[in-house]
């Protein structure tokens, strides 16, 4: 056989390799039996509206009372509380050009949401709220590499008796409970960093869009942009693995029935279904 095709063989034998090999390392590893009780619609950051702003106790208030699971944003503050807030800053939601992270807990419980009475709650009243009652879906925020806010969070939870799983953008964070809570089911966010021209590197902007670092944590559910379906890491997740199939952020009735129909999971907001 000539020298070149034998070359070609072995590159595409090589390429097939790795391929394969990467197909294997992004398959979910929990078990079907512990990811069940997370397959439901999840209200976004709470039931909030005009009165009840988002993360605060009153959207989870009105989410509970209305018997639906909850999604939430945590990050830690400058002194190492678990807070729950969805933005890196506080501008949007208490009009002050600050980072969360530069602010103790004391600090942050003093600011109010919107134009409400409400204040940026820690994790802990949310749990102390919830009681259990609903499954909460638990947004790991960050993005770097510290994984601080990982055992902060898991300390908390640890006491916890309610269903709780986690989420994130960041395998990193998602990888710190696989190797340190290992029957935490875990779930990838995801969505197209490059056309929503996100800040930071566009090689790790791309890499986290296509998928590619799924293999650091193997992750038992995909969380996806409703925008963004078509990526094969995340159709190789659902369709070929089994994973479970999230999809965010679900903003009407038509939207919701269509998702549920397809099998996938809404987190929802700016409406409460039917």
């Amino acid at each position: 056989m000539h020298p070149a095709i034998i070359a070609l063989v072995a590159v595409f034998a090589t390429v097939l390799g790795v391929f394969l090999l990467w197909l294997v390392l992004i398959a979910p590893r929990a078990r079907k039996r512990a990811v069940q009780p997370f397959l439901r619609p999840y209200a976004h950051r709470g039931l909030w509206g005009d009165t009840a702003p988002e993360n605060s106790l009153a959207a989870f208030e009105l989410a509970v009372k209305a018997g639906f699971a909850i999604e939430l944003d945590v990050q830690l503050s400058r002194d190492g509380e678990v807070m729950v807030f969805h933005d890196y800053t506080l501008t949007r939601m208490c009009g002050k050009d600050v980072k969360l992270a530069s602010l103790t807990a004391a600090e942050l419980a003093a600011c109010t949401l919107g134009n409400s009475k409400e204040h940026i709650p820690t994790l802990a009243q949310v749990l102390a709220l919830v009681g259990g009652s609903v499954p909460l879906l638990i947004e790991l925020k960050g993005e770097s590499g510290d994984t601080a806010l990982c055992p902060a969070v898991a300390a908390l939870l640890d006491a916890y008796k309610g269903e709780w799983c986690v989420e994130s953008f960041n395998p990193l964070l998602l990888r710190w409970f696989k190797k340190h809570r290992r029957s935490a089911v875990r779930g990838l966010l995801s969505t197209d960093l490059i056309k929503e021209k996100k800040s930071g590197s566009r090689v790790l902007n791309f890499a986290l869009s296509a998928l590619w670092l799924t293999f650091l944590c193997r992750p038992a559910f995909h969380a996806w942009n409703q925008h963004y379906p078509s990526r094969l890491a995340l159709r190789c997740g659902i369709k070929c693995f089994g994973a479970a199939s999230l999809v965010y952020t679900v903003k009407n009735q038509a939207d919701y029935d269509r998702q549920l129909s397809a099998g996938n999971y809404p987190i929802f907001d700016g409406f409460v279904p039917r």
